[in-house]
């Protein structure tokens, strides 16, 4: 097969690049559905508060302006939601409740006849009916509040089980060993599937010549990242989601420009990846905190640990495929002169789209 000149590859490269931001752009980034089932286990009862956004209620029941109505519907539609079995025998669901928050949020507080012991099962019946991707992360505890078990399920994967002994020691140590999988599972896929991470790496690196200038800004902003989703997660910094997220689109905005004026390897990055890292990691945050992860105050360590290791391992597989490509290019001498721009100018219009998006319909 002949070889194409540089002239063609150049624009095939191109419109593949134009394709895959262009995908990137009509994608909400880093929106993977999550909602909350908190179950305490009381000698005589199971309560349950389970809490999903109003946008992935309206999948479950069809929703319209009369506020009252969502309550009734919701109330009546409370018997579909969870699966309680207790030794293989169903409990019988005898209350529910619906109320609305102001972060449009939706609580269902459920309350189950029977006295747990023994075998405990929950199967979430709803994922099957909302988008793909959706995850709902199931914490358990006994009366006291100590933590038994943390689940995160998915239409595929939508029960938990645990053994309630005596000392419950056996369901903590299970429970955290399939935690610490599912939070790092969880914080692979949020890296990859988060676009706009994803993009703003790219715009530091594809300026990036030598090895150890790459390490330096993947390390720079993995530490300045992990200091905010830690200082998130322990809610010692608290910055709404409005305010973060136009952030995160202008951080891309601001690295594609920068790219533009000052050319190759701009100087002074570190102190700029660092300060963007920052940002970047509140974003990482509000998925846990909308799991409930340090809302009680307990069982935050394991999770923010593991949703951590988890975005670093996506982070590197993700540079692991763009530097060796990125050096490939850079050896070619239209690279810089006229790839470089051209991607440069694509970043920084997925990011003006998600500014605007963010500013104007940030829910």
């Amino acid at each position: 097969m002949k070889p194409c000149s540089p002239q063609l590859c150049l624009r095939r490269t191109w419109a593949t690049v134009s394709f895959l931001i262009a995908c990137m752009v009509n994608t909400f980034a880093h929106d993977p559905g999550l909602s909350t089932a908190s179950v305490r286990l009381r000698p005589d009862s199971i309560d349950i508060a389970l809490v999903l956004s109003v946008k992935d209620a309206g999948e479950l029941v069809n929703l319209d302006r009369h506020h009252a109505d969502w309550t009734a519907r919701f109330e009546r539609a409370a018997g579909e939601a969870l699966e309680i079995r207790i030794n293989d025998q169903p409990a019988a669901l005898a209350t529910a409740k619906c109320s609305f928050d102001d972060n449009n949020n939706v609580s269902l507080h459920l309350q189950f006849a029977g006295r747990p012991a023994g075998k405990f099962q929950l199967r979430s019946r709803w994922l099957a009916l909302l988008p793909p991707g959706h995850r709902q992360f199931i914490s358990i505890q006994n009366a006291k509040g100590d933590m038994l078990a943390e689940r995160l399920l998915s239409a595929t994967a939508n029960l938990a089980t645990i053994e309630l002994t005596s000392a419950d020691s056996p369901a903590v140590e299970h429970a955290a060993a399939t935690s610490f999988l599912d939070f790092l599972s969880l914080g692979v896929k949020h890296i990859l599937i988060g676009y706009d991470h994803l993009l703003f790496l790219f715009s530091l690196l594809i300026v990036t010549r030598s090895v150890l200038a790459t390490l330096k800004i993947i390390t720079c902003f993995t530490v300045a990242h992990s200091i905010t989703l830690a200082l998130a997660t322990f809610d010692l910094v608290r910055i709404p989601g409005a305010v973060v997220e136009p952030l995160i689109a202008a951080s891309i905005i601001f690295v594609a420009i920068e790219n533009l004026v000052r050319g190759d390897q701009p100087k002074g990055r570190m102190l700029l990846v660092f300060a963007f890292g920052l940002i970047h990691g509140l974003g990482f945050a509000s998925v846990l905190r909308e799991l409930g992860v340090g809302t009680t105050g307990t069982g935050v360590a394991m999770p923010l640990l593991s949703f951590n290791l988890g975005v670093e391992l996506g982070q590197l597989l993700v540079a692991a495929l763009l530097v060796p490509l990125i050096r490939m290019f850079h050896e070619r001498p239209l690279f810089a002169k006229r790839w470089v721009p051209a991607c440069s100018i694509l970043a920084a219009l997925a990011g003006a789209f998600w500014l605007i998006q963010r500013v104007c319909f940030y829910a």
